[in-house]
């Protein structure tokens, strides 16, 4: 390995002792789960059944979803298997605990220090790890490959930042990631730039995020809130927003009267803190979570809570997307939203999705706003997007999961005789 690795394993080493630490101190503060810190730590972690194993690994709910999807599909063809879910983040643990397969768990991902990573591999042994998008743990890597598991790297994203930045440890890189048994990027601008890191060539599967089924939603419920909430509104939704979108949408509906708004943040836990923004603006609002119930005197309806953006899109007459207008998030899926056949309207910051914002927008299926004026006159003017690419886009959308899957499936090793 490099001299950047061995110093990396180094300072994991040395930090360790402070882990715990750390974790209870996250915990004080709501982002960790002091019931689930064992599981950052691979301590006593739940007895592996006999048979195949595959490790799937996602940063936080996005990758979540579409790894859960991949983890689906996989069951499907190979019901043998046993499914391992690791995630960063509580709101994505809340996202995958009632959706799991059967013979799948999900544990906090363990920390990426040597012991832990050498702990976690020796008890689950995988057959298959499969990592999505820009998980890249050098130590867990290092694990896996010394057990002689198989690794995937899927749907991998990377900005040109992120490029430039590895190219420092391009040697590191291609030690890790070079060894994968399958690298396929979401996107060809991604398969260029890990090619270049890699020396060799990557291909493009396209973005699984397409494959991922739409939310679901009770249609009784649909109707209770249309009925009881919006009446005959125009229904303004903003959707998986962060810190600072939640007060520019608010200022975009402003002069759009007579409209119902829905504001659903990307992290429920930030619930109050938007409330305390709609207080300030004087609006009469009722709080999801908290179980208020909307009637038609109520401007905003506070949707933190998971699980619902089926809901919350079906409701919809125009969607704001967050994630483009706040610094470092890099936008959101756009496709859930379009899908319904929304006008969709979102900010410029979309590195992480900007070459399917650049189609999405060609094909008149997502405006582009800079600012507050801009995200209004989206949500009051855009026509509904053309059926003619909606119809495309759908026709489409399992592709890249089909080619993901072909190329996983032949890495895991069929059951033994005993299974």
């Amino acid at each position: 390995m490099t001299p950047a690795f061995h110093a990396y394993r180094a300072i994991t080493r040395l930090l360790s002792p402070f882990l715990p630490g750390v974790l209870r101190r996250r915990a004080g503060k709501g982002k960790e789960d002091y019931g689930r810190m064992n599981e950052r730590l691979a301590r006593n972690m739940p007895n592996r059944r006999q048979g195949r194993l595959v490790w799937l690994h996602g940063a936080s709910v996005g990758e979540s979803r579409l790894l859960l999807e991949v983890g689906h599909r996989l069951v499907e063809a190979r019901p043998d298997l046993m499914l391992v879910f690791t995630s960063q983040t509580l709101t994505s643990a809340r996202l995958l605990g009632p959706a799991l397969p059967d013979a799948a768990i999900h544990l906090m991902a363990p920390l990426d220090t040597p012991a832990i990573a050498k702990r976690f591999i020796a008890h689950w042994k995988p057959d298959l790890c499969v990592f999505g998008e820009g998980e890249i743990w050098p130590n867990l890597i290092f694990e896996a490959d010394k057990s002689g598991a198989k690794r995937a790297l899927v749907n991998a994203r990377m900005t040109q930042g992120s490029a430039d930045g590895w190219r420092r440890f391009q040697g590191l890189f291609r030690k890790l990631v070079g060894r994968f048994d399958v690298v396929l990027a979401a996107d060809t601008d991604t398969a260029q730039r890990l090619g270049s890191l890699l020396g060799q060539t990557v291909r493009s599967a396209g973005n699984l995020k397409s494959a991922l089924p739409g939310p679901e939603a009770s249609d009784f419920e649909i109707q209770r809130i249309r009925e009881g909430f919006v009446g005959g509104r125009r229904c303004l939704v903003a959707a998986s927003t962060h810190d600072g979108e939640e007060a520019l949408f608010l200022d975009a509906v402003a002069n759009i009267p007579e409209s119902a708004i829905i504001i659903a943040p990307r992290h429920p836990e930030r619930g109050d803190e938007v409330e305390d923004l709609i207080r300030t603006r004087g609006l009469p609002f009722a709080r999801r979570s908290k179980g208020q119930v909307p009637n038609t005197r109520t401007r905003v309806l506070l949707a933190d809570t998971m699980g619902e953006m089926g809901l919350w899109l079906r409701l919809a007459d125009a969607v704001y997307l967050g994630g483009g207008h706040t610094e470092g998030v890099g936008g959101h899926n756009p496709l859930e939203p379009v899908r319904f056949s929304k006008p969709v309207v979102t900010g410029p910051r979309v590195h992480n999705f900007a070459s399917m914002m650049a189609d999405l927008e060609q094909r008149g299926l997502v405006r582009i706003a800079d600012d507050a004026a801009g995200v209004a006159d989206a949500l009051q003017n855009a026509p509904p997007p053309p059926v003619a690419a909606v119809t495309a886009l759908a026709e489409h959308a399992d592709a890249p999961m089909v080619e993901t899957l072909k190329a996983l499936l032949p890495l895991i090793p069929e059951p033994g005789l005993l299974q």
